[in-house]
């Protein structure tokens, strides 16, 4: 489905959904996030390659996933894109080698997440668009999905995308609030096109829909 292109409104970016992030802060310069040695391939190589975001880590008291998964958000909140990538490998790989089955569906997100806020865009709408496949109850990636589309003025497909996400919850206020973001967007292409066409009041409109926007 063809974007529109070329408005002149500059909208503020749209929400993505993020985990909550660790108030553990983070030391600067640990020697961090290093693959799990081979003989520390279960839970202590994970911690050790954690330990940069919460320096007294007990080693002895496993994390729970959802623990790991904050960590993880609080690196990609610090715009740290590349060790969050690296501490969710070290997590596939010690899944892995303590032979966890099924696919750890937060880990995937946030790798989504992280991809995108390294300016990874289209890695990230691919594993947005495998986990609207595979998990398509979830709102989340749907809201993820069309923020991306956004960016890239393709906003057909995000409106769409948007669609799915309130159909899988439709009590998802943020996709709600990002549907509107879209429908102005839209409402404002079309404006300027009618006006180009010599269509009254088309341009005050899309005047209108474009302070809005910028607001």
């Amino acid at each position: 489905m063809a974007g529109t292109q070329g408005a002149t409104a500059q909208p503020h970016p749209p929400a993505q959904v993020a985990p909550a992030s660790s108030s553990s802060a983070p030391r600067v310069n640990d020697p961090l996030l290093e693959a799990p040695r081979e003989e520390e391939r279960g839970w202590k190589g994970l911690a050790r390659a954690l330990d940069v975001l919460a320096p007294s880590v007990d080693t002895s008291v496993p994390l729970s996933a959802g623990e790991i998964s904050k960590r993880i958000s609080s690196l990609i909140a610090q715009g740290r894109h590349d060790d969050a990538l690296q501490a969710i490998e070290n997590r596939l790989k010690q899944r892995e080698s303590n032979g966890e089955t099924g696919t750890d569906v937060q880990l995937l997100f946030l790798k989504a997440r992280a991809l995108s806020a390294a300016g990874r865009h289209n890695e990230a709408i691919r594993i947005y668009q495998d986990m609207t496949t595979y998990y398509p109850e979830l709102p989340e990636p749907w809201n993820n999905l069309a923020a991306e589309y956004i960016a890239q003025d393709k906003l057909d497909m995000a409106l769409e995308a948007l669609k799915m996400a309130l159909t899988a919850d439709p009590s998802y206020a943020l996709a709600r609030n990002n549907m509107g973001e879209v429908q102005l967007m839209l409402a404002n292409d079309a404006y300027r096109k009618a006006a180009s066409e010599g269509v009254q009041k088309a341009a005050q409109r899309a005047q209108q829909t474009g302070r809005i926007l910028q607001q």
